[in-house]
C-alpha cells in the first residue's frame, strides 16, 4: 500500500532523516562529538517544530512509516 504524505508530513520526514544523519556524522568523528550539543541543537530545533506543526509529536510509529516511505522502502505499510 502506497502512503500519501502531506507537505508537512514531507517536512517532517525530511527534518528526521536530515537529523539523523547529522547525529551520526558528528557523533562519529571523535573531533565533533564532544562539540554535539552545538552540532544538533539546530537540527533538533528543526525537527521538533516540523513534527509539532505535521501534528506527529508522540507519533514515532507514524513517523518512521513516513520516513521509510520516503527513503522508496518497499515495506512501508501504513
Amino acid at each position: 500500500m502506497t502512503i500519501t504524505l502531506t507537505p508537512d508530513e514531507r517536512a517532517a520526514a525530511q527534518a528526521y532523516i536530515r537529523l539523523v544523519e547529522t547525529t551520526q556524522a558528528v557523533m562519529g568523528d571523535p573531533v565533533l562529538a564532544p562539540l554535539a550539543a552545538q552540532y544538533l541543537s539546530s537540527p533538533m530545533a528543526e525537527a521538533d517544530e516540523a513534527l509539532r506543526r505535521a501534528g506527529l509529536t508522540g507519533n514515532e510509529g507514524r513517523l518512521l512509516r513516513l520516513v521509510a516511505a520516503l527513503r522508496g522502502d518497499p515495506l512501508s505499510a501504513p
